[in-house]
């Protein structure tokens, strides 16, 4: 997927700027802005107001400055001479985007913390932050991040974008065991859900992107929020979520890997039931109950083994599925492996 800033950042860059420099004038073609922002807008057929030559050459100084450092230096000297400017958006789009391209978190962290000191306007602040976030993740300042996206996003609710990459980056560190962030999280990755499944695309994102949102990234979702789930003791919630999931995209290996897992611990206890139960009809149910469940395992393990089989990065995933799935097998069909096969192959994908 791409970044928090990406769809914030796409649009900004040197042509803008270069093409309002070379002509004069500013069409302000339409571009991905951040909630609350706008652009100013002229009656169809005018132009903008003609850019005095003065101000031209300051806004040269800032699209021909060295490197990120030396552009917001001169926007800042641009600002003191034109603070009222109607291209001033176009100088803080051109700077913020600059500034996204450093590959150094913390140099990217000091410029982006300056760049709100230089550019105060609130529109111009909420620029910066989804690249601000995504610097913090990058430095390993997960607090900052997750305090600036709650704030951020108080704002700007719909921003699916920052809901699910940050939705997203809370599952990792859960599987890092830090369950700090589940919460916000769960939270972030619901509101992208909703917004997704109720088909509400924002303008800043293309229907091209938004059909990956739906049908890549929705899945992603809910499998995540099932992991936050069950994580948190859920386990409930957590197999609703991942049979969700399931049923979104069925070529993912690992969403049957935990629903396996979930449906192994209700197998378990139900078998510890059953040995410390009396003799006669309840003990008998039980274990039927528990062979139920251990048919269920042995078809999501065909799953898994089935999407992962032949793929070098589930190598390790599969060999070791496959001894519980054959142990399991042989246990339902007297030790007999007839059959296995085809559980596993009805599964394969085309």
């Amino acid at each position: 997927m791409k970044s928090i800033s990406f769809y914030f950042m796409r649009a900004l860059g040197v042509c803008a700027l270069l093409a309002i420099i070379a002509a004069g004038t500013s069409t302000f073609a339409r571009a991905p802005l951040g909630q609350g922002q706008s652009r100013p807008q002229y009656p169809q057929g005018e132009k903008a107001p003609e850019i005095p030559e003065e101000e031209r050459q300051a806004m040269g100084k800032v699209l021909n400055a060295a490197d990120a450092t030396a552009k917001l230096q001169a926007a800042g000297e641009y600002l003191k001479k034109y603070p009222k400017s109607p291209r001033r958006p176009d100088v803080a789009r051109h700077v913020a985007a600059e500034i996204a391209k450093l590959q150094d978190p913390a140099q990217m962290i000091g410029l982006l913390e300056n760049f709100t000191t230089v550019f105060q306007e609130p529109s111009e602040a909420e620029l910066v932050v989804p690249s601000l976030m995504d610097a913090y993740v990058k430095a390993g300042r997960l607090d900052d991040a997750f305090s600036r996206a709650t704030s951020y996003l108080e704002k700007n609710p719909n921003d699916v974008a920052t809901l699910t990459n940050m939705a997203l980056i809370g599952v990792e560190q859960i599987k890092k065991q830090n369950g700090k962030f589940a919460q916000q999280s769960m939270t972030f990755g619901m509101k992208a859900i909703q917004m997704i499944e109720a088909d509400s695309r924002p303008e800043s994102i293309s229907i091209a992107d938004w059909l990956e949102y739906q049908t890549r990234w929705l899945p992603q979702l809910y499998q995540s929020l099932g992991l936050i789930s069950y994580a948190s003791g859920n386990k409930a919630d957590a197999k609703a979520k991942l049979e969700k999931s399931a049923s979104l995209k069925s070529s993912d290996p690992f969403t049957f890997l935990l629903l396996s897992g979930i449906v192994n611990d209700e197998y378990r206890e139900l078998a510890e039931q059953h040995k410390n139960a009396t003799p006669g009809s309840g003990k008998d149910e039980l274990l039927k109950k528990a062979h139920t469940k251990m048919d269920e395992i042995i078809e999501l393990y065909a799953h898994v083994l089935a999407l992962s089989e032949g793929k070098p990065e589930y190598q390790q995933l599969h060999d070791e599925i496959m001894k519980d799935f054959q142990a399991y097998y042989k246990y339902r069909h007297n030790d007999s492996t007839d059959g296995m096969q085809e559980i596993i192959d009805k599964y394969k994908k085309p």
